[in-house]
């Protein structure tokens, strides 16, 4: 188990925002974060990266404790992290991007020559300012440069928002190929169900703060999943 959150409650201001969390991610699985919005999904995800603190629980990562840990220790410990709205460095190029996926290493470190391998038209535009790529191929730059460190826990907030139908595939297929290597778990919010229930390894279900539902993916459909989720 590479990610054990445990009761995890969270609050801004006098809003109870988490309410006693507990989910885990496996390596060479995919888990699953759904609910309708506003129910606390992208508040977990900056929980467990540490951009904002719990209030009480605990956040286990290989074994060992970070709920205490800054964001940047836990990039350094194997995290990566994919925000929603992608939030590249529009003024930078896509090479440069990458690299800022490597800030905390050795500046000689160079880029994998794997992320082109995994997304091709990075290859073509790799002297092209991130600003002036599409959403979907911004999209894609987001999820290199996370990769870049080669993490062992990757964290995706609705990584299909607002991304063409080719582009949601190509997305989809990367996923599948980096779970099933084995060597990382990967945490999936998305409100795309049918993406989410063709990658689901496992899957939670939030609703005001709290997960009212949880089991295997091959599950979702005989467990009524997409009536819990739907607007």
């Amino acid at each position: 188990m590479v990610l054990q959150v445990s009761n995890v409650n969270q609050y801004y201001g006098g809003s109870h925002i988490l309410r006693d969390v507990s989910m885990q991610a496996q390596l060479g699985k995919v888990t699953v974060v759904l609910g309708r919005n506003g129910v606390g999904k992208t508040t977990l995800l900056k929980s467990l990266m540490g951009l904002v603190p719990i209030k009480t629980g605990s956040i286990e990562f290989d074994g060992k404790s970070i709920q205490d840990a800054t964001p940047y220790n836990r990039a350094r410990a194997g995290i990566g992290f994919v925000p929603q709205g992608r939030e590249i460095f529009a003024r930078l190029t896509v090479e440069e991007n990458l690299a800022m996926g490597l800030a905390y290493k050795s500046s000689s470190t160079p880029v994998p020559p794997e992320l082109y391998e995994l997304f091709p038209v990075l290859k073509q535009m790799i002297k092209r300012r991130g600003g002036d790529l599409s959403g979907g191929q911004q999209q894609q730059l987001a999820i290199a440069r996370a990769l870049a460190a080669k993490p062992k826990l990757l964290i995706l907030d609705e990584p299909t928002e607002g991304i063409q139908p080719s582009i949601i595939k190509d997305i989809g297929r990367v996923i599948r190929m980096l779970a099933d290597r084995g060597d990382m778990a990967i945490v999936l919010v998305e409100q795309y169900y049918d993406f989410a229930e063709e990658l689901a390894d496992d899957y939670i279900v939030m609703e005001r703060g709290e997960v009212i539902a949880r089991g295997l993916g091959k599950d979702m459909k005989a467990n009524g999943v997409r009536q819990l989720v739907a607007i």
